[in-house]
């Protein structure tokens, strides 16, 4: 006999798990359906290993480069790549824990295995644990998540040409390698692995380090990661991939090659649409990612779909947020719309980038007439403090009303300094409300208040 609920939802990731509570919490009876791990990519292989791996490479450049600045010496300084490896896996395994506490606290009910559509209020479970499970609902949300793109010509084996999975699955990083893709998971894992000593290529297909970011946050990051040692080659592709039994040589368009011990393929991400019974009921689908209105519905009533495997903007965050809609539009209760435009991007490299909204070339184009205030890390005293003084905030309003179209920021800790200027885009505050508005001393937000006062032109400090 089947089980029978108000909400469904396949898959657990930050977008599932977030949508279960917020149903549960509106009254509804909740199940939800993962076939690895509570928390999905995020918590278990993504997001939050990767911040603690972070961290410990952040520790490691400290005591390697920047030791005797901060009063240290040592004589023989190791660093053990397991330890932080081991650290990571135990800050996953924590939030996951806390992810199964909050199903249980909310009355969720976990269903462990494969979920597959059967019709529009039904699906099938093949348990990990042996057996199936058939499950009504008056309404689904599907929150499969994606998964790595494959890249033709460099084929993934899991040894010497991996993904992000596997490396973040690894106690130890290698001596040699190359990353083809230099977006967030490239910068990233670009900053854990030369910190531990591994020799390092970053491949870009565009001019430059995060493509999608203003360009003189890219030259900022590209000039700290060549004070690391990382070889960047951007404006170039791979041609050609000749394994041998101990290394892996790479010939780039641009002439040059490089030899390495491992391949990380970091390009992007193809939602997990397949295999789940999509055609069977009917979703549309387009180019590979399920089509929603603002409300998260898909072409099929009473079938929702939310996160990664929509293709909107692949984020976790975002995810949770679409979840939230999600599970407020089903039960009928007071909802927002997103506006993806506006959604918050974070890449933790060190120096970290944060931004969200149009770039100045973006605004421009889309017709606005705009002013654009800029202010460096340099002249603030709580990054010099810090001795992280690189960078800037640069943000960008509209000249005729003077709210906010955008920000970009590099350098240190920029990405808790998002949500203040997202609250204040999404509440029509502008940039001369938010430089009257009175910030701590001495705290890097001074910079974002220095910069909403350049847009006037009035910084204070400059």
């Amino acid at each position: 006999m089947a089980n029978q609920y108000q909400v469904v939802v396949l898959g657990a990731g930050p977008g599932g798990y977030v949508a279960a509570i917020r149903a549960a919490q509106l009254g509804l009876k909740t199940a939800i359906v993962e076939k690895e791990a509570l928390g999905g990519v995020c918590l278990n292989i993504g997001c939050i290993p990767s911040k603690a791996l972070l961290k410990n490479a952040e520790l490691a450049h400290t005591l390697k480069h920047r030791a005797k600045e901060f009063g240290f010496r040592f004589d023989n300084l190791e660093l053990d790549y397991g330890v932080a490896f081991k650290r990571s896996r135990q800050v996953s395994d924590r939030l996951v824990k806390g992810v199964g506490f909050l199903m249980r606290k909310n009355n969720v009910d976990v269903f462990e295995g494969t979920g597959t559509l059967t019709g529009r209020n039904s699906l099938h479970v093949a348990l990990k644990k042996g057996g199936t499970q058939e499950i009504t609902s008056d309404n689904i949300i599907i929150a499969t998540g994606a998964r790595p793109r494959q890249l033709p010509g460099v084929e993934v084996d899991g040894q010497q040409i991996i993904t992000y999975i596997e490396a973040i699955t690894s106690n130890t990083n290698p001596g040699r390698a190359a990353i083809i893709g230099g977006g967030p998971i490239g910068v990233e894992f670009g900053y854990i692995w030369s910190n531990y000593g591994t020799q390092l290529t970053i491949i870009e297909l565009l001019p430059r380090l995060l493509p999608n970011e203003e360009p003189e946050v890219s030259e900022v990051l590209e000039k700290a990661y060549k004070k690391l040692g990382v070889n960047i080659q951007t404006g170039t592709t791979v041609e050609r991939v000749e394994k041998s039994a101990g290394s892996v040589k790479l010939t780039l368009k641009n002439g040059q090659s490089v030899e390495v011990d491992q391949v990380m393929v970091a390009v992007s991400f193809v939602p997990n649409t397949e295999n789940i019974g999509l055609e069977s009921v009917g979703v549309q689908v387009e180019r590979g990612a399920i089509v929603i209105d603002e409300h998260m519905r898909t072409s099929v009533p009473n079938i929702y779909a939310i996160g990664d495997v929509t293709n909107k903007i692949m984020l976790a965050h975002v995810a949770s947020a679409m979840g939230i809609v999600a599970a407020e539009t089903i039960a009928g209760h007071e909802t927002v719309t997103l506006n993806y435009k506006m959604m918050p991007r974070a890449t933790y490299a060190i120096p970290q980038v944060a931004s969200f909204g149009y770039t100045e070339q973006e605004a421009r184009d889309a017709g606005y007439e705009i002013n654009v205030g800029s202010f460096p890390f340099q002249p603030n005293g709580k990054a010099l403090g810090l001795g992280e003084r690189d960078g800037f905030v640069k943000i960008i309003a509209d000249a005729r009303y003077g709210e906010i179209l955008g920000a970009h920021m590099v350098g240190p800790d920029v990405t808790e300094l998002l949500p203040e200027l997202t609250l204040a885009q999404a509440a029509e505050l502008t940039a001369e409300e938010i430089a009257r508005n009175v910030h701590a001393h001495p705290t890097l937000s001074e910079v974002l208040m220095e910069a909403a006062h350049a847009v006037e032109g009035t910084p204070i400090h400059m």
